[in-house]
């Protein structure tokens, strides 16, 4: 466990330190993978079923703000959908508004839920997303999330009746009649539509609760309660749902979801404390849930060259000098003592001698005589 939290910390410092370049290069890789979904499941239009095009989309969107991916993935759309015919174009892009005025305007900060369903439905794992958005967003993004299956189904439709659609047997009410019908007759897409919805807010509230382990309880929750509302519905509605993919799928999806947990919160319920103050006008009693943390010890790596250790060694030592005085009797250094005197009086007595042979009375004569 300690492992874990210390990768958790290194890769959130990682993260913080790098967020300037991370943050683009993931939006690019989202709208990529996005983009390149459409096209795999639309591309009637040449045109934009090209990869040059996908790469010059997401790198127009890692530079502007979020919700300009959502716009230009209805784009992408709703060109795709002219292909096949005006009609198509025209119900779609009518789809598109109806949804925006409806209810994506009461989401405008999450609306990118609405891209990650597709998503979700293409790696077969659709109880991701509701978990998901009710762990680490709010209830209203289970707005977008009904859009987003909306989308998800329309496009499969029409990749289904594509053929009836280009054809020629059909005149333009007939198409419109069959769009329609497929939109609102399609049991499976409004039973998700329900499970998506009901997962998000039941989520999101048990999570905001002051129960510990809360944030596990709502994630195990969420995946039970997908389980049930599919099961219920196929048997009402009369949806064919396959039980053991269903199952499999949801339970993978609830432990993605204890992993974004600790990655995300990571609370340590075992130290967890109550508060209870007040003032003036409220009362408050607080719960306090520290973080698991680690503390982790930086390494810094010394290198140790033997040569110049030795080297610094061999100044640093002190060697005995045995010819020194020290290591010698005293009467050798009094020998020593009294050669050197005599040399010294004798050097002092030439110098005398010397001093006395001058006759300065002579010498200042001459230099008298010379002016």
């Amino acid at each position: 466990m300690t492992a874990l939290l210390e990768f958790k910390q290194k890769l959130k410092g990682l993260y913080a330190q790098y967020e300037i370049y991370l943050l683009p290069l993931l939006k690019f890789i989202l709208a990529a993978v996005y983009f390149t979904w459409i096209n795999t499941n639309m591309g009637y239009m040449r045109a934009l079923d090209n990869m040059f095009v996908v790469l010059i989309l997401s790198l127009i969107c890692c530079i502007l703000p979020s919700g300009m991916m959502v716009f230009t993935g209805f784009a992408l759309m709703i060109g795709h959908s002219y292909a096949l015919g005006i009609e198509v174009a025209g119900f779609m892009l009518v789809l598109i508004l109806f949804m925006m005025i409806l209810f994506l305007r009461f989401s405008n900060g999450k609306n990118m839920v609405l891209i990650f369903a597709p998503l979700a439905f293409g790696f077969d794992l659709p109880a991701l997303l509701p978990v998901g958005c009710g762990l680490l967003s709010s209830a209203v993004s289970a707005l977008p999330a009904a859009g987003g299956v909306i989308i998800y189904y329309f496009v499969r439709f029409i990749r289904v009746q594509s053929q009836a659609l280009m054809g020629t047997d059909l005149d333009i009410m007939g198409k419109i009649t069959l769009l329609a019908d497929g939109l609102m007759k399609n049991g499976e897409m409004w039973l998700n539509v329900i499970a998506f919805v009901v997962v998000v807010l039941a989520v999101n509230l048990i999570r905001t609760r002051m129960m510990d382990y809360a944030w596990r309880i709502a994630i195990i929750a969420g995946g039970v309660l997908y389980i049930v509302i599919m099961l219920a519905g196929s048997m009402s509605i009369g949806v064919e749902v396959s039980m053991v993919s269903l199952i499999i799928y949801t339970v993978v999806a609830v432990l993605i979801g204890i992993i974004l947990e600790f990655f995300v919160f990571g609370g340590d319920y075992t130290r967890t404390e109550r508060l209870e103050y007040e003032d003036d006008d409220y009362y408050y009693y607080v719960k306090a849930v520290p973080k698991a943390l680690v503390a982790t010890s930086e390494r810094s790596i010394k290198k140790i060259n033997g040569e110049a250790d030795r080297e610094e060694r061999r100044t640093s030592e002190k060697t005995a000098d045995y010819t020194s005085s020290l290591f010698q009797n005293e009467p050798k250094s009094e020998k020593r003592s009294a050669k050197r005197k005599p040399v010294q009086e004798e050097a002092s007595v030439v110098e005398k001698a010397d001093i006395d042979d001058i006759d300065f009375e002579k010498k200042l004569e001459e230099s008298l005589k010379d002016l």
